[in-house]
């Protein structure tokens, strides 16, 4: 038997860094029974939802042209649309998926059916639900105002905890300059605030990057920076 491989993730970041890609290898390692049969690899980088798959176009017309089979990794990763596996099964090219070896032309259509029906049943409950929601009087998505109210809380906290970190730069801020100025090292500045019992900004102990950031908004706020 002669192989062409079709493999797809979902997204850019997946093709760059290979998650999920190698996963499918790995089926297609266990099916086949030796690498040469592996004529060709078409790798896809295309949401499941477009039919539009220049990638399995190549490997189809590959397949047709060396009289090979096309070998799906993992059968999820073709669509879940029965229309879409029915045209492909129609292009006149043997299909096998790594992950489900028995699975036949009958298989596979009855399969993506289940699946696109799924898929759909799964849609319908969320509308009817949401609908239900709705009725019962339930404010959705961003009118809903207990999430405009959590969202004015995040940013007033945001704000104070900025304006609670200007004043302690404001507090702190010359001491640490005029051990800067003569010529101490952060490292030596921390030493000597914690020698001194001072509170780093949270509460914890001063580190040199702490006496560093913190010079670093006390001359923000002079306007020196």
């Amino acid at each position: 038997m002669k192989y062409v491989t079709y493999l797809r993730v979902s997204t850019q970041r997946q093709g760059a860094s290979g998650l999920g890609l190698e996963a499918q290898r790995a089926n297609v390692r266990s099916f086949v029974i030796t690498s040469d049969t592996i004529l060709a690899e078409y790798v896809e980088v295309e949401s499941g939802k477009n039919a539009s798959r220049p990638e399995l176009q190549r490997a189809l017309a590959h397949a047709r042209e060396t009289n090979a089979t096309l070998l799906i990794a993992k059968l999820d990763r073709l669509a879940r649309n029965v229309a879409f596996i029915a045209n492909l099964l129609e292009a006149g090219v043997d299909v096998a998926a790594a992950d489900l070896p028995q699975a036949n032309r009958f298989v596979l259509h009855i399969m993506s059916a289940v699946a696109e029906q799924e898929g759909k049943a799964i849609s319908e409950r969320t509308k009817h639900a949401l609908a239900q929601a709705k009725l019962r009087g339930r404010k959705l998505g961003w009118s809903n105002p207990s999430r405009q109210d959590h969202g004015m809380a995040n940013l007033r906290s945001q704000e104070a905890r900025q304006a609670k970190s200007a004043a302690f730069a404001q507090q702190i801020g010359p001491k640490i300059a005029e051990l800067r100025s003569a010529g101490a090292s952060y490292g030596v500045i921390a030493s000597e605030l914690n020698a001194l019992g001072i509170a780093a900004p949270r509460g914890t102990r001063w580190w040199p990057a702490t006496a560093r950031s913190t010079l670093t908004r006390y001359l923000a706020l002079q306007g020196e920076s």
